[in-house]
Formats: C-alpha cells, structure tokens, sequence
C-alpha cells in the first residue's frame, strides 16, 4: 500500500515501504512539524483574485503548514485567503495588507474570520463537517470580545469606552456620551501626600467651564452639604432699611399690636396718593448685571380685601458718577387682595423683570418703591414691611 498524507502534508508510510529512506522523510516529516508547531511565514494576497494556500505533501515550506502567517499586499478592496476542507489545525495570523482580508475555507457556508487592516487574531481550522468546515475564531480575553473579561494590572492606551461603565454588580456606575468634533475634555490627576486630587477642565478653548449638573430638583453637595452655586439669589429690605421720598413719601410707623408680642415697623403707603421709599444696596460683584425682580410685604391697616400692590424702579451709580440719575422703568407686581383680617401678614408674587438704569458691577444701586394707587383697589393704608429683591449670579464668588 502507497504512503498517504495528512491534510497538513505529512508523509504516512506503510510497513515495509520506502525501504533505505526512512530516515531521510522522518526527518522532513519532523521539519513539517516543527513549522507547523511554531513556524512564521509572509503570504502575499493578490489585489483582484483569491488567494490559495495549497498542501505541499511530504515536503516543507506550505504557507498553511505555518503556525504563524503574515498576509502581506497592497488592496483595493477586501480579498479572500483560502486552505483546503480537510486542514485541521490553529493558526495566529496578522494582516498587515492595507484592506481587509477575509481567511475560509476553499468553499462551503461554514463560518469565516474576518481580519481588518493591521488585525491580529488566533483562529481555529476545525475540519468538522466535510463540506461545510468552520473556520472560528479563538477568544483569547481580548478587550474587543463581547465576553466578560477580567483584566488585571493591564495598560489601556487610549482606549475607546463604550456608552457606560459597569460596577462589579453589572449596574451602571457612570454613562458616557459622545459629542461630535469635540475640542475640551476632563482631565484626572492624582496627588502626594497633604495634596487634593484634581479634576479640572482642558482643551484647545481658551477658556472653559466645568459643568455639573444635577438631576431636576437636585442640589450639587459636598458632603452632606449643598454647595452654593452661581444662579437665581435673594436680597432682604426691611422697612427699616428704607427711607421716605421728599416728595409724596410713605409715612414711617411703629405698631404695637398685643403688648410683648412682635411690632409692626413699616411705612405705611395712603390710599390715594401714589406714596414712595427708596432704598440702596450694593450687589456683589456676582451679580451679572442683568433684570432682577421683587416680592413685597405689607399687611393691611384695616379690615378691608381690597387688592394692594407696588411698583419698583431702579438705577446704579458708579464710581465719580452723580448720583443725580434717572430711575429705569417702573414695573408693577401683581395685586393682591387682602385677607380681610387687619394685620394680616401679605405677600405678593414675584414680579416680572425690572430693567435698572446704567446696571453694572461695583455700583451703588437706588430703588424707589410706589404703592401702585392707579392699579390696587384697598381702602386703607398698606404697612409695608419689606422687599425681597430677587438677582442672578454668573460666577462662583465675588474674587
């Protein structure tokens, strides 16, 4: 009986055959083996054609007779590497071909392996159906893997993160998203001993901002504690703060309602005579210049429900300015009818935006309150007690 071959090449000898030259294919048989166990080879893919790796029997040098194969060529468009239906073995392969280059069988609808441009993969010739081999590739913990892997003291050099990243339980720990043609990022950095770790904002922009956010109703905390954030802010102004215009002002009151309880200090605004105070603050230099609004707070001198309501004007002085200004436009609250109960505490919505004349930071800024006579409908006077005077801030501190 003549001698047969493996599909890898290897010469299989009959008893009694090839009498004087055992030794001679032993020792290729050896050769073929040993560059099957651990051999490097270079195959070159033709651009337009398939390539074929064919069986060399019994003699050394097959490309698929190699553990290791390096697809090399210059493509136009993804090619196909082919080896017969009955090899069965694994190989390590690189394609460093400028496309992609994809490694099967000669024919068939088993599976394939796909190699990009520059890919290295181990892949499984499994010979396990006649006509229809799968060629598989082996997983090997590769961090492009779907499976689970666990990587320990591993250097990821800029490595791209998905959408999210997981905690040892499998729930999501921190989301990530992408924004196009993006230029500023966040940066990490640790820190020695009796230093604080870092994270702050970089880019190609001059200047950027650090952004978080909290969730709807949430609050940014340090601890247990919110953290003071720039935004809407609230400015107090007791009557007692205030001072009556020259001309038609509001009468300065003290009311002693039930003896050792709370008294009533106000300016009490007629009922017909548009009454005035005014008032000046100093806004921190957060302030950002723009419309503030305002609440007020009276109660009424009688039992009367008819409604009550003000206006507020405003103007800044800056430093070697006259003080000698126009007010800006006078803006109404909403009125508000009393409660019907004398003394009764009453409080005014917030108003729509007040313009103030000149608004700038490091200014003296007046405001002139008027009762809004043309407008509410009480009877009585009303005891104003104070205004809230809501701003915005657009930066952390005043520095």
């Amino acid at each position: 009986m003549a001698s047969t071959y493996t599909g890898l090449g290897i010469q299989l000898m009959t008893t009694g055959e090839k009498a004087g030259t055992w030794g001679t294919l032993t020792n290729t048989n050896w050769n073929i083996i040993e560059q099957i166990s651990g051999g490097f080879t270079q195959q070159a893919v033709t651009d337009g054609a398939d390539t074929t790796l064919s069986v060399n029997d019994g003699t050394t040098g097959a490309t698929l007779a190699h553990r290791v194969i390096e697809f090399t060529g210059s493509l136009s468009a993804s090619r196909n590497v082919t080896i017969p239906l009955d090899v069965q073995t694994f190989y390590i392969v690189k394609n460093s071909c400028d496309d992609s280059v994809v490694f099967k069988y000669v024919s068939g609808s088993g599976n394939s392996v796909t190699f990009a441009a520059g890919a290295t993969k181990i892949v499984s010739a499994t010979a396990n159906h006649g006509t229809n081999p799968d060629l598989d590739e082996v997983a090997v913990g590769d961090v492009t893997l779907t499976g689970t892997q666990t990587l320990t003291n591993k250097t990821l050099t800029s490595p791209k993160i998905g959408t999210s990243i997981l905690d040892t339980g499998g729930n999501e720990l921190a989301l990530l998203t992408a924004t196009g043609s993006a230029i500023n990022e966040i940066t990490l950095a640790n820190a020695a001993t009796g230093n604080g770790p870092i994270i702050s904002t970089t880019g190609d922009d001059a200047a950027v901002d650090l952004n978080l956010n909290p969730k709807g109703a949430g609050v940014l905390k340090s601890g247990t504690a919110a953290v003071k954030v720039a935004g809407k802010e609230t400015m107090w102004v007791p009557a007692t703060a205030m001072y009556a215009s020259t001309t038609n002002g509001a009468e300065a009151t003290q009311t002693e309602l039930t003896a050792g309880n709370p008294e009533l200090k106000t300016f009490d605004f007629d009922t017909s005579t548009a009454e005035s105070v005014q008032f000046n603050v100093s806004f921190p230099k957060s302030w950002d210049e723009g419309v503030v609004t305002f609440q007020t707070f009276w109660s009424a001198s009688a039992t009367d429900t008819g409604t009550g309501g003000f206006t507020l004007a405003g103007c800044s002085v800056a430093s070697d300015v006259d003080y000698d200004l126009a007010f800006g436009t006078p803006v109404a609250n909403t009125a508000l009818a009393a409660s019907g109960t004398q003394d009764d505490l009453m409080v005014n919505v917030v108003s729509g935006d007040v313009t103030i004349a000149s608004a700038a930071a490091d200014t003296n800024t007046i405001f002139r309150l008027v009762r809004d006579t043309g407008t509410d409908t009480n009877t009585g006077d009303l005891r104003l007690v104070g205004i809230k005077i809501y701003f915005t801030t657009n930066a952390a501190n005043d520095a």
